[in-house]
């Protein structure tokens, strides 16, 4: 028998839900928005009104509930006001990056400048560097990545944005802009050698090159990027880079001796957890 949209929907919440899937109702709501062309908000008001299922729901269900993340399933990401392309080879943005972008946001608009340089150190899937393009569209934007997979994401999801995206190493990328940058924002990869991620979306399809940081404790890349931003910036420029709760203490010590740093921060996200560190380039 032919199921309604909301039988189906209620039936994939609790197949998610003994899946283990972590918000299975509003994924359930999603998968049939994804099939159906429209909003979640449609599919509540039709799931009211007696509307059949889409053709194909149950299998879209069924990867789900194998752990295959939703946004590959669905091709897109949400990221503060962007829709982004993404898929296998790419790291899947996190909401508490989008607490990162603010805190740069925050600093250009206080900082009084009429286009500000900002360069993105590790895009991924461009989520940072497209936000402060469409944010801030008198920005001149740069961004930086180095794996061809999800080079290939951030180009399709910049283009339109005018970014100036290469494909390159956060170490050296963008010699040519060294000194004259107003902010740099990085999210590296940061997760130290030992911490393997529990989640079966994260551990089983987020690209390893994008999650492990290097070394024992992760920091070869935050230490990396933060020694890029400093060769980037000019005198007064700000820097800000999202890192693993544990890794904040040992990124403001380094920072903060390091002489190229003033007024050095932790920045906590919307958990409470130490996110973020931003630095302002000594002068």
């Amino acid at each position: 028998m032919e199921q309604t949209l909301q039988e189906a929907v209620r039936a994939a919440a609790g197949r998610l839900a003994d899946a283990g899937v972590p918000s299975p109702r509003v994924d359930a709501e999603l998968l049939a928005a994804h099939l159906l062309g429209t909003s979640v908000g449609s599919v509540r008001a039709r799931m009211l009104t007696g509307a059949k299922a889409p053709a194909g729901y149950e299998d879209l269900v069924a990867e789900r509930a194998r752990r295959i993340p939703l946004q590959h399933i669905t091709g897109k990401a949400y990221f503060r006001h962007l829709e982004l392309h993404v898929g296998p080879g790419v790291f899947i943005p996190r909401p508490e990056t989008e607490s990162v972008v603010q805190l740069a946001l925050d600093w250009i608009g206080s900082s009084g400048l009429a286009a500000p340089v900002v360069v993105d150190l590790g895009t991924g899937s461009g989520a940072i560097a497209g936000s402060v393009a469409q944010e801030v569209p008198q920005a001149r934007v740069h961004a930086v990545e180095k794996s061809p997979l999800a080079f290939a994401w951030a180009e399709l999801n910049l283009r339109p944005l005018g970014v100036d995206l290469v494909l390159g190493d956060l170490r050296d990328a963008f010699g040519e802009l060294d000194g004259t940058v107003d902010v740099v924002v990085s999210n590296p990869p940061y997760i130290p050698a030992a911490a393997v991620p529990r989640e079966p979306e994260v551990a089983g399809h987020d690209p390893q090159e994008a999650l492990y940081g290097g070394g024992e404790d992760g920091l070869q890349l935050p230490l990396a990027a933060a020694a890029s931003a400093a060769r980037l910036l000019r005198p007064g420029g700000f820097f800000v880079m999202e890192h693993a709760e544990v890794q904040a203490p040992e990124i403001l010590a380094r920072l903060a001796r390091d002489g190229h740093w003033e007024q050095v921060r932790t920045h906590q996200d919307l958990n409470a957890k130490d996110r973020a560190t931003s630095a302002v380039r000594s002068k």
